[in-house]
């Protein structure tokens, strides 16, 4: 095993296209649970989704590589990381209400 698959990382993950009304949020849930990631995703007012992601920096890049695809009735146009610093809840990977988008 890598370094690199040993170190926990946190990053903001903003996906667009046609990702919500397809289940999208619920599929995230079960990719991040499926490799026991924590954290959070939610819609935005403004049709993206936006997840905050924690775990070994392997199946993080993992997971953000699969959001590229998402389930079938998507259509992601892009998908935006960025590494941040912020405390993420412990326990399973949960789905939470729509919120505006920030800055």
């Amino acid at each position: 095993m890598s370094a690199a698959s040993e170190t926990n990382v946190t990053l903001r993950v903003l996906i667009e296209g046609r990702v919500q009304g397809v289940g999208y949020r619920a599929w995230v849930v079960n990719a991040a649970r499926k490799v026991s990631l924590f954290g959070w995703v939610r819609n935005l007012t403004d049709g993206s989704v936006e997840a905050l992601v924690h775990g070994p920096f392997e199946a993080v890049e993992q997971f953000v590589a699969d959001c590229q695809a998402g389930p079938y009735m998507a259509k992601v146009t892009a998908v935006i990381k960025e590494s941040v610093d912020e405390k993420v809840p412990e326990g399973p990977f949960q789905q939470r209400p729509t919120a505006d988008r920030q800055g």
